[in-house]
């Protein structure tokens, strides 16, 4: 099929990475990864169990999956909400779960100062939304030479992201993806151009959408964001029908008590059946673009 009709095409330039829990590539338009796991570090039982559960769908249905659990949630919008048990000790439990459930990690950072320490946990390291402008902060994350995962901040075009990505790039650091998690309309909510997700890859970069964050209704809650949690298998759908890269979502056995995040988490009883028709979405679309 001709390059300009084809509506998902292998980029250029591919982005792997190989750990000991298996190899990871981005951008070749054969396969796409799953970022999955809870919003946050709540008890280091619970990520094991539910990350041991996402590692028997996942299997199952023959997709490659990233651990996704953060260490910190510095953006919280109050003093009072739950951030996490503290960095080290995070880092310590989450340390223990790659190793227990036999996983690659993708965890973000907020500060330079923390880069050092997670990049030694740490297979993916996440820029957030919010800090997608911050040089010194993409800068310093490129150095380590890890998969860097920027969100495109809520405020950008797809195209910002051009400016951004090299910075990583001019660092030494070819290995970047870029993510979709909405777009600011108004006051607590936010939208998907689905038309971004084309206007990102056009960039030369892999794109990953982010189908829980894309549902939150930022601070709607006067304390906390709410959010639109039965809205993540049709934004998802969409986005695998327009062709991207690898998916992001946060998943918990019981949003409604989840510590952060609850409103946009995808129940965990619910992943298989989202999981395999993104997989039949997504072969059905290869299908139909190159054989």
């Amino acid at each position: 099929m001709n390059s300009q009709t084809q509506t998902f095409f292998p980029l250029e330039n591919l982005v792997t990475l190989e750990t000991p829990y298996g190899t990871f590539t981005w951008g070749s338009a054969k396969e796409w990864v799953l970022f999955a796991g809870p919003d946050v570090i709540e008890d280091e039982g619970l990520v094991t169990e539910t990350a041991l559960e996402i590692k028997n769908i996942v299997t199952r249905l023959k997709i490659p999956w990233i651990l996704k659990c953060s260490y910190d949630k510095a953006n919280r919008q109050s003093l009072e909400s739950f951030r996490g048990p503290g960095m080290k000790k995070a880092l310590e439990h989450l340390e223990r779960i790659k190793v227990k459930v036999g996983c690659a990690l993708l965890t973000d950072v907020h500060e330079t100062w923390q880069i050092g320490p997670v990049s030694e946990v740490a297979d993916v390291i996440q820029i957030p939304a919010f800090l997608s402008r911050q040089t010194d902060l993409v800068v310093e994350a490129a150095r380590t030479g890890k998969v860097i995962h920027i969100k495109k901040g809520q405020f950008l075009a797809p195209w910002d992201m051009g400016p951004i990505a090299r910075k990583a790039v001019k660092s030494g650091n070819h290995k970047v993806l870029l993510c979709e998690r909405g777009t600011t309309f108004g006051y607590n909510r936010l939208i998907n151009d689905m038309t971004g997700l084309v206007e990102m890859r056009k960039l030369g970069f892999p794109v990953i959408f982010d189908a829980t964050h894309s549902t939150q209704l930022p601070g709607a809650t006067g304390s906390s964001s709410g959010g639109r949690r039965e809205m993540v298998w049709p934004l998802a759908r969409a986005a695998m029908a327009v062709g991207v890269d690898g998916i992001f979502l946060e998943t918990h056995p019981n949003p409604d008590q989840a510590l952060c995040d609850g409103p946009t988490s995808l129940p965990l009883s619910e992943l298989p059946k989202v999981l395999k028709n993104l997989n039949n979405i997504f072969k059905s679309h290869y299908e139909s673009d190159y054989e």
